[in-house]
């Protein structure tokens, strides 16, 4: 039997991640940790892990973000390596430096490579340097308004604003009128700062009706890099991914192949190390690609690309860290067939406003090809604190038809009730002939889209729904605590070692 890399590794976040990562670490013969806030007592990553600690109020920033609060549980636990997931402190370069000094390995990238990436006028920088495609646009920041109109005219209208530290759709204005660039450009500083603690903002060249794809990278630490093909990431709201896919149905071969030897170039341009992704925009009409931006981490999206490619990115980068060299060569790695990812929020499908709640019955699609990564339980109350995504539903298929036909059967199947869900919107996007096609871009759910609601929502008698919705909250309140304590009975009786440690 193959020594495991290490003995026992805390995993840094929460929910669906924390369980992938959790499933990873038990295949591999690892121990793993969970931590949990106050709202998370209950979460499913939470009675998986082999052991689970409490780390703080619900509130992210008094919690998954307090590092000094998971290193001293990560030193309490004996933990001699930390997984991050993402988000929270996947990308935080203090965090790395953090653990390093306590003796506890980072799986992930260094923290020089998060700097040398977060910020984006650096990055983009270090991209021309290594001869990566950028947009036309601004040299650096734009100090003044004056300079914003300047630079505006001379670039061309549309233009988009963006902060340098920016990310998830926050500091990003687009402008199609030259009276827009004040206000877009006060509003991208504003948030710049309340959001990153950096005003600085930049402007590019605004291509119209662009794609996202973006190329997964991996390097070790013994100088090698590879790519394991893109991801079409485009079909977005307010910037925030919904469904992507793998391999894109817009991207030729040759130009496939180029974008994976850039997106090498750019990672080795800065001795990348572990999981990574180059974003580009991808023009459908001349099939020019510009890089965009490089995330310092695991995607939320790597499910498919493990399915087309046949590697597990979660396993790879635990080996990394460790200090081995990758398993798998450029030459070894191939796209086999068709991989779709659906995200599964709380949300009104309509608004897209979260829709926290109580869960009153989960059932989880299955078949062939299909894979799910969850944390919905009947019983679970989803909370307000954290992003609503509950669930990812991936198909596989030998086409991309086959992958839409089995991701419309597996959405069919999925339950949830209790709250609202995204579900409807999936299947209404799955059915429309731009994403059918494939020639939707990142404009798509803005321009035109409606969600196609089922008979059964237009004829609810909205008095009855409202009464028999009372009736079912208070039954839920009365019932919550014993639920709470049926769960852990539940797991203990199937022979789980629970360890809630506060």
């Amino acid at each position: 039997m193959i020594q495991p890399p290490f003995k026992k590794i805390l995993i840094a976040n929460r929910g669906e991640i924390a369980i992938r990562v959790t499933r990873a670490c038990r295949e591999l013969g690892i121990s793993s940790v969970a931590v949990f806030s106050d709202a998370d007592r209950d979460s499913l990553h939470v009675f998986l892990a082999d052991e689970a600690y409490h780390i703080g109020p619900s509130p992210s920033k008094e919690s998954y973000l307090n590092y000094r609060k998971i290193l001293e549980v990560a030193l309490k636990a004996g933990v001699d390596a930390i997984h991050p997931g993402y988000g929270f402190l996947s990308e935080n370069a203090t965090f790395v430096r953090a653990c390093k000094d306590a003796g506890i390995t980072f799986i992930g990238p260094t923290p020089e490579n998060m700097e040398a990436m977060g910020d984006k006028l650096s990055a983009k920088n270090l991209m021309k340097k290594a001869g990566v495609p950028l947009v036309p646009g601004s040299d650096g920041g734009v100090e003044t308004v004056e300079d914003a109109i300047v630079i505006t005219k001379k670039i061309g209208l549309p233009v988009i604003i963006k902060a340098s530290a920016g990310g998830g759709g926050k500091g990003m204005r687009v402008v199609r009128a030259e009276e827009e660039i004040e206000s877009a450009f006060r509003a991208c500083r504003s948030e710049g700062q309340n959001y990153f603690a950096n005003p600085t903002v930049y402007i590019e060249k605004f291509i119209n009706d662009p794609k996202h794809i973006e190329i997964q990278v991996f390097g070790d630490t013994h100088g090698n890099v590879v790519h394991l093909f893109e991801r079409e990431c485009s079909v977005q709201r307010r910037h925030q991914k919904i469904i992507e896919e793998s391999p894109s149905p817009s991207v030729p071969n040759d130009i496939r192949e180029i974008m994976g030897e850039t997106a090498v170039r750019a990672a080795k341009s800065i001795n990348y190390i572990g999981a990574g992704t180059i974003e580009f925009i991808f023009d459908n009409k001349t099939k020019e690609f510009f890089f965009m931006e490089m995330n310092t981490r695991l995607q939320v999206e790597h499910p498919i690309t493990e399915l087309v490619t046949g590697f597990d990115l979660v396993k790879e980068q635990i080996w990394v860290a460790k200090g081995k060299p990758l398993s798998f060569e450029q030459k070894d790695i191939k796209q086999k067939g068709h991989a779709i990812e659906a995200r599964i929020c709380a949300e009104d499908p309509i608004t897209y406003k979260p829709h926290p709640g109580m869960i009153r019955a989960c059932r989880h699609p299955q078949g062939p090809f299909l894979r799910i990564d969850s944390y919905a339980y009947p019983g679970y109350e989803v909370p307000i604190y954290y992003d609503p995504m509950i669930a990812k539903v991936i198909t596989w298929g030998e086409t991309r038809e086959e992958a839409i036909d089995r991701m419309q059967r597996a959405l069919t199947e999925f339950v949830l009730t209790g709250i609202k869900t995204n579900i409807v919107l999936h299947k209404s996007i799955l059915k429309h002939p731009k994403f059918l096609d494939g020639t939707y871009t990142t404009q798509f759910i803005e321009k035109n889209f409606e969600v196609l609601e089922p008979e059964l929502f237009k004829e609810i008698d909205d008095p009855v729904f409202l009464i028999a919705a009372a009736i079912t909250a208070y039954q839920d309140r009365k019932s919550k605590d014993v639920r709470r304590l049926n769960v852990a009975s539940n797991w203990r009786r199937i022979g789980r070692k629970i360890q809630l440690r506060t």
